[in-house]
């Protein structure tokens, strides 16, 4: 029994989703301290909240990137 390509990659988003639901579950993630980063802006005032992850996002977005390549 074969898979068609778009079940596998159901499969592994899934199981990707349910090990970070995992890690986030158990603190795994918030030690990381994404989103807490230098280079993640946050400005608050009185009635107003800003806030632009830059450097987790980017660290992220390469991380991805390295994964993807890896698994080509």
């Amino acid at each position: 029994m074969t898979l068609d390509p778009i079940a596998k990659a159901l499969i592994g988003a899934g199981l990707v989703l349910i090990l970070g639901g995992f890690a986030w579950h158990f603190g795994w993630i918030q030690s990381l301290r994404l989103g807490r980063l230098p280079g993640d802006f946050r400005i608050e005032r009185e009635n107003f909240r800003f806030y632009f992850p830059l450097t987790s996002g980017l660290l992220l977005s390469a991380a991805l990137s390295l994964l993807a390549r890896l698994f080509r």
